[in-house]
């Protein structure tokens, strides 16, 4: 009669295969890269904070969070910089394993590349430092007072929308100040002569660091409808399962979260709850 195993041994023995699967798990795959030993991906650097050139190094939360992805690998990240716009056709045509640029996701450009989402983004108000007018956030608190956002902007819906919501209330309603672009609502706002702007969460988070003590955002981040990913070529998933698994042991780790803390992004961006 075979001996049975003991379970308590069998148990350890499971458990001790499910941990070296999931350290296997973000292994770098063997084929699908354009060099051996290397995540080469594109990047078009000027979009704050996610991806800049600061005293000629490439900086921001996309290239952080490229470093985490490819230590978990092992492997050496490679950023080719290059226009927004070439970043496709630079991925179809095999120059770049994949594209992680803060791009966002659309149906378009879904039927060019799969994604690989990593973030949401939305928007918020940003008032003077101090907060004069006592506003506290996208609610009540702005019916009565003027709001300075791009002409054409989705912003410029928004605060339109909020104005009619108002006055269906029997609120004040609020003075839509159209501007030609973002840097003139925000001084406007500087100046005095808005009391809030509308801005998007990257938008927002730059505004203050560039103009420190100038601005605040009040209340939460809102329509947080917009996903943002890293893009593959369509159907190859060697590559794309590997980077999946390696942004699975960062968000574990906490390493996600702390990028997002570091590039002062509201916890709200992350899609990992």
């Amino acid at each position: 009669m075979p001996t049975k195993r003991p379970v308590s041994r069998f148990l350890a023995g499971a458990l001790a295969s499910l941990v070296a699967t999931s350290a296997m798990a973000a292994d770098l795959p063997s084929s699908g890269l354009i060099e051996s030993g290397k995540l080469t991906y594109g990047v078009a650097a000027t979009f704050a904070p996610f991806e800049f050139s600061r005293d000629g190094e490439l900086t921001g939360f996309d290239i952080d969070m490229m470093a985490a992805l490819a230590e978990k690998l092992g492997a050496e990240p490679v950023a080719k910089n290059m226009e927004f716009k070439g970043l496709i056709p630079a991925l179809q045509g095999d120059r770049i394993d994949f594209i992680n640029s803060a791009m966002y996701i659309n149906p378009a450009r879904s039927e060019q590349v799969d994604f690989l989402e990593y973030m949401q983004i939305g928007n918020r108000v940003v008032v003077q430092a101090g907060n004069p007018k006592g506003i506290t956030g996208r609610d009540d608190s702005l019916c009565g007072m003027t709001i300075a956002v791009t002409l054409g902007g989705i912003q410029e819906s928004q605060a339109r929308a909020d104005d009619e919501r108002c006055t269906a209330a029997g609120k004040d309603g609020i003075n839509v100040m159209t501007l030609p672009t973002a840097q003139d609502s925000a001084l406007t706002l500087r100046q005095g002569r808005a009391d809030a702007i509308y801005d998007s969460t990257p938008g927002a988070v730059m505004l203050l660091e560039k103009v420190a003590d100038t601005y605040e955002v009040v209340g939460e981040e809102f329509e947080q409808n917009t996903r943002v990913g890293m893009a593959f070529r369509k159907g190859e998933t060697e590559v794309k399962d590997a980077v999946a698994a390696a942004l699975d042991e960062i968000v574990a780790d906490g390493t996600y979260d702390a990028l997002v803390a570091k590039w002062n992004l509201p916890a709200s961006v992350s899609i990992f709850k």
